[in-house]
C-alpha cells in the first residue's frame, strides 16, 4: 500500500490564499482555505492507503481530523519542499495540494494505483500547474529545476520526470483554487462540499439586507 500526503499550510489569515483578497478579506480567505483542507482530508481519510500524512507548514488544527500523521515541511521553495517530502515519506507516495477540495476518494485511489503501476503519476491543473504528483521511489532530482507557480509548471514537471527515467501516468486535469474565478468553478463542481458551502455563506453575508 502507498502513502497519501497533502502538502499544505495552516489556514492563518494573511498567510494563505492571498490571491482571494479581494474580493474577500484575509479572514474570509483563511476560512475558505480551512474549508478546502477539511474537504481534502475527508477524501484522504476515505481513501485506502498505508499511511495518510499532512506535510505541513504551520501548526495542526481541528481541520486536520483524525488518522493523519504530520510531517513538517522543509526546504526553501515549493520544489524543494516537495522533494524533501518524498525523501521523508519514502515510496511509493502520492502528494496532492490543498487547493483541489473537489477531489474524491475514487480519484485518489486511482492516482495511487497509477503511481504504483506506472512508477509515477502527474495530475495537471487548468492554470498550468499540477495538483498531484506520485513517485514509486525517492529521486532527489525528480523536481530539480522545475519552476513553480508558472504557466508551464506542469509540463516542465512532466519533462523533468521523463528526463529522470519516469513515464508518468497522466491523471485527470482539475481546476485548483487560485483566484475568485477558479474558486467559484471549484465550488460549482462540488456544490455539496464544505468549500462550496462556505463560499455561499460569504456571498450571502455580502448581500445588503
Amino acid at each position: 500500500m502507498s502513502t497519501l500526503a497533502v502538502i499544505c499550510k495552516a489556514p492563518i489569515p494573511g498567510r494563505v490564499k492571498t490571491r482571494l483578497t479581494p474580493p474577500w478579506s484575509s479572514e474570509q480567505a483563511a476560512a475558505l482555505a480551512e474549508a478546502a483542507l477539511r474537504d481534502t482530508f475527508a477524501a484522504v481519510r476515505a481513501t485506502p492507503c498505508r499511511r495518510r500524512v499532512a506535510v505541513l507548514d504551520g501548526a495542526p488544527g481541528p481541520w486536520l481530523g483524525s488518522g493523519i500523521d504530520v510531517v513538517a515541511q522543509r526546504g526553501a521553495g515549493l520544489a524543494d519542499r516537495l522533494a524533501a517530502a518524498f525523501e521523508d515519506l519514502g515510496g511509493p507516495t502520492l502528494i496532492i495540494g490543498m487547493d483541489t477540495p473537489q477531489v474524491t476518494p475514487r480519484m485518489l485511489a486511482d492516482a495511487l494505483a497509477a503511481t504504483v503501476a506506472h512508477g509515477s503519476a502527474l495530475g495537471l491543473a487548468a492554470d498550468g500547474g499540477y495538483w498531484a504528483i506520485g513517485l514509486d521511489r525517492v529521486d532527489p532530482l525528480a523536481l530539480a529545476g522545475v519552476p513553480m507557480s508558472a504557466s508551464d509548471t506542469g509540463e516542465r514537471q512532466r519533462e523533468r520526470l521523463l528526463a529522470r527515467g519516469f513515464d508518468p501516468a497522466m491523471l485527470r486535469e482539475l481546476v485548483d483554487v487560485d483566484d475568485e474565478t477558479s474558486a467559484r468553478a471549484v465550488a460549482d463542481h462540488a456544490p455539496d462540499g464544505r468549500f462550496a458551502r462556505v463560499l455561499r455563506s460569504l456571498d450571502t453575508a455580502a448581500v445588503p439586507a
